[in-house]
C-alpha cells in the first residue's frame, strides 16, 4: 500500500496545540499577575486546563487537519472543542469550589489560546499548501465510473493542487463490465491508492458493496461523485437506516455552535463598547442636544429576522419631522441632515445606540442592514432572493454596507443586496471580524453618508 504522506501531521497538529495551549496560559497567569492581582494561585488551574484539553482534543479529534483545506471548517471544530473544553472545565471548578482561579485569567488564556490557535492553523494551512502545490504530501487517487463524471472530479481537482491528490489510473463502466471480480481486485491492490473515487449515475450494489469491503480490508477510503452539479455549497448526506439521502437547501442552517458563539461575541462586544464608550456616548448626546432642537435619540420601525417588527435606535442626524411626507432615503447632501448630523454619519457614529438592540438580541453587530416595510416590498418585487436576508437578525453593520456603502435609491438598495447575499452564504467568525474592522476604517477616515 502507498505511504500515509501526512501520518505525522496529526500528532504534530496535537503538541502544538498543547504547546500554544500552556502559552496563552503563561501569558494569561502573566498578565492577570501584573495588573490585576499578586495572589493568583495557577497550578491546579494549569494542571485542569491540560488534562481537559489532551482528553476533549482526543474525543473531537480537531487536531485532524482533512482535505481540501478549508481554514473556516477546521477553525469552527477547534470552536467545537473549545467550546467543550471551557464547559468541563467551569463545572470541575464549581464542582470541586476552585474559587481562587481568577475569572480574568480564565478569560485571558481562552481568548488568547484561540487567537493563537488562529495564527498556528493558517501557518499550517500555508506549509500544507505551498508543499502540496510542489507535489508532496499527495495521495494516490483511483477513479472508477462514468467518463464524464470523472472527467469533470478530474478537472475540478486539477485547478486545486492544494488538494494534494494524485491520480493514478482510471477504469471505465465498459472495463468494470469485462474484468472478472478478482482481476479488478487485484488491479486496485496493483494501483496502491489511498483513496478510490466511485463516478457512477447507476451504481449496482452487490459492486458497491465489494468496494466497501476492499477498502476497510486495505485501509483505503472509498468516495461516491454523484452526476448532480449544484449552484450553491449546501448538500449533505442523511441516513435514514441504510439509506443515504443527499438533502439540499436554498441558504444554510446555521448550527447551534455558530449561533452561540455569534450571539456570545455580540453580548461581549456591545459591552465593551457601551461601558468603554460610555463618555464618548454622553458628549455625542450633549452636542446633539446643544446643536438643533429636538431629541437626541431618533427611533424608527424596522423588520428584523423572519418579518417580525422592531424599533431601531439612532443619535438624531436630520431635522425634526424629516420625514412628513413619508418614507425617504437620505443622499450625501440631504438638506434634511444638520450640520453636526454629516459629521456623525460620515464617521457612522450615530448608528452606536444600536449597540443597545444588539444586546436587546434584535439586531447582530454584523449582518444585513434592517430596512423598512415601505422599501423591503418594493424590494422584494424587485429581486425575490432579498427574502433570504430576512432569516437572520439584521446587523449594526454589513459587507453590503463596508463596501457598497449607503444606498440613495432603490437600484443601489437592489445592487447592494449581492453584497449581503454573499455573506449570507459564508457566515463565521473570520467573516464577521474582517467586516468589524473595514467598519472601523470607514469611521476613521470619514468615509460615511
Amino acid at each position: 500500500m502507498a505511504i500515509r504522506y501526512s501520518k505525522f501531521l496529526p500528532p504534530v497538529t496535537f503538541i502544538s496545540d498543547l504547546i500554544v495551549l500552556n502559552i496563552a496560559l503563561q501569558c494569561a497567569h502573566t498578565l492577570v499577575f501584573t495588573y490585576y492581582s499578586s495572589q493568583i494561585q495557577s497550578v491546579n488551574f494549569t494542571l485542569l486546563v491540560n488534562l481537559v484539553w489532551v482528553s476533549v482534543s482526543t474525543i473531537t479529534k480537531n487536531y485532524i487537519i482533512s482535505r481540501p483545506l478549508v481554514l473556516k471548517d477546521n477553525l469552527n471544530r477547534f470552536l467545537s472543542s473549545l467550546l467543550y473544553h471551557l464547559l468541563v472545565v467551569l463545572g470541575v471548578i464549581y464542582f470541586f469550589k476552585l474559587y481562587e482561579v481568577s475569572r480574568w485569567e480564565m478569560f485571558f488564556t481562552y481568548s488568547l489560546f484561540f487567537f493563537f490557535i488562529i495564527i498556528q492553523r493558517s501557518v499550517i494551512f500555508f506549509i500544507l499548501d505551498y508543499i502540496r502545490k510542489k507535489g508532496y504530501n499527495r495521495r494516490h487517487v483511483l477513479v472508477i465510473g462514468d467518463q464524464d463524471i470523472a472527467n469533470r472530479l478530474i478537472r475540478s481537482f486539477s485547478k486545486h493542487p492544494e488538494y494534494g491528490y494524485y491520480f493514478t489510473d482510471f477504469i471505465s463502466e465498459d472495463m468494470i463490465k469485462d474484468f472478472p471480480e478478482q482481476v479488478l481486485m487485484e488491479k486496485l491492490i496493483d494501483k496502491s491508492p489511498d483513496e478510490i473515487f466511485v463516478c457512477y449515475k447507476y451504481l449496482h450494489p452487490l459492486l458497491l458493496q465489494k468496494l466497501v469491503d476492499f477498502g476497510e480490508q486495505n485501509a483505503v477510503k472509498i468516495k461516491l461523485v454523484s452526476d448532480l452539479i449544484l449552484n450553491n455549497n449546501y448538500a449533505s448526506i442523511v441516513n435514514y437506516e441504510n439509506l443515504p439521502v443527499i438533502q439540499l437547501s436554498a441558504n444554510p442552517e446555521l448550527s447551534f455552535k455558530v449561533i452561540f458563539f455569534k450571539r456570545s461575541f455580540d453580548i461581549i462586544f456591545s459591552l465593551c463598547v457601551m461601558i468603554v464608550g460610555f463618555p464618548v456616548f454622553l458628549l455625542l448626546m450633549l452636542i446633539t442636544k446643544l446643536t438643533s432642537k429636538g431629541p437626541v435619540f431618533y427611533k424608527q420601525e424596522r423588520i428584523g429576522r423572519n418579518h417580525r417588527p422592531f424599533t431601531i435606535y439612532k443619535f438624531r442626524s436630520m431635522y425634526v419631522n424629516a420625514e412628513k411626507a413619508g418614507p425617504q432615503l437620505s443622499s450625501e447632501w440631504d438638506p434634511r441632515i444638520t450640520g453636526w448630523g454629516r459629521i456623525l454619519r460620515k464617521s457612522r457614529l450615530d448608528e452606536l445606540p444600536q449597540f443597545w438592540n444588539v444586546l436587546k438580541g434584535e439586531m447582530s453587530v454584523v449582518g444585513p442592514r434592517p430596512e423598512r416595510q415601505h422599501f423591503i416590498e418594493q424590494l422584494i418585487e424587485k429581486s425575490p432572493s432579498y427574502k433570504k436576508l430576512l432569516r437572520i437578525k439584521p446587523g449594526l453593520t454589513s459587507i453590503g454596507q463596508v463596501s457598497y456603502g449607503y444606498a440613495e435609491n432603490l437600484d443601489q438598495m437592489h445592487s447592494r443586496i449581492r453584497y449581503d447575499l454573499i455573506y449570507l452564504n459564508n457566515i463565521n467568525f473570520n467573516s464577521d471580524m474582517g467586516i468589524i474592522l473595514k467598519t472601523i476604517r470607514v469611521m476613521v477616515q470619514l468615509k460615511g453618508k
